[in-house]
């Protein structure tokens, strides 16, 4: 008995004596993994400190736009604020922009203007425009961190005695996402990089003509953060779910 108490004291010791992995640097805003590394405890009766994931890198960012829209969700936004808050919350709707073709993107037909520039930069490069955010337009997050000070931020675009949003109200549309994040132009052009749950698809929002009911927006289904929900495209789903497992 004595020896095997002595072999776990010895093992526990070694384990605390191993060097900690050196932090990743999160002076930037930037989109990251949802299960990065971390030490954090979790036990509920900690003030765990918030977890320091890694930066997704430039492969993530270099795939087809529609491919990219249905990576993006789950996904972690972070916005660091001038006074060192963090702002963070998971992605959970997106659409689809396909450039030249897509008579519903700002680079339709292939035409680069200063406005739009930043969508003919790398992958990984943010375009901001009227309070959009990327070529794939990141629609609503559901917020995870800094959400009193994203309530603030709101408060200030809102008009009159409005009556105090409910977290899951916070960021369920491209505008209110970017006035919870203090997202503005001046982020235009900046670089990102330096049991699955139900993926609906179905149209954008408020694109009219022959791209208003193509299939390009995708969100998790069941999350209240959604901006719009398609009852219909839903039953589909179940539909063509319930016949492949027939």
């Amino acid at each position: 008995m004595m020896l095997g108490k002595r072999r776990r004291l010895t093992q526990l010791h070694a384990v605390q004596s191993e060097p900690s992995s050196p932090q990743t640097d999160t002076s930037r805003d930037q989109a990251v993994p949802p299960h990065g590394n971390s030490s954090t405890k979790s036990n509920k009766f900690f003030s765990a400190e918030m977890t320091i994931p890694s930066k997704l890198g430039s492969d993530f960012f270099n795939q087809s736009c529609i491919s990219l829209a249905r990576s993006f969700l789950g996904q972690i936004l972070v916005r660091k604020l001038p006074d060192g808050r963090e702002l963070r919350g998971r992605i959970v709707e997106t659409e689809a922009y396909l450039g030249g073709e897509d008579k519903a993107s700002h680079s339709s037909g292939g035409r680069q203007t200063p406005r739009n520039a930043a969508m003919f930069m790398k992958p990984g490069t943010l375009y901001v425009e009227e309070l959009v955010l990327m070529e794939f337009l990141l629609r609503s997050l559901e917020p995870l961190q800094g959400l009193d000070t994203m309530r603030q931020l709101r408060s200030t675009q809102r008009k009159g005695t409005a009556k105090p949003l409910k977290d899951w109200e916070l960021c369920n549309g491209p505008s209110k996402l970017c006035h919870a994040l203090d997202i503005n132009k001046t982020f235009d052009q900046r670089d990102l990089v330096c049991d699955p749950k139900v993926l609906v698809c179905t149209a954008r929002i408020g694109i009219r003509g022959e791209w208003a009911h193509k299939p390009l927006r995708f969100y998790i289904r069941g999350n209240k953060c959604v901006s719009v929900v398609d009852k219909k495209m839903e039953r589909e789903t179940d539909s063509l779910l319930a016949k492949s497992c027939s």
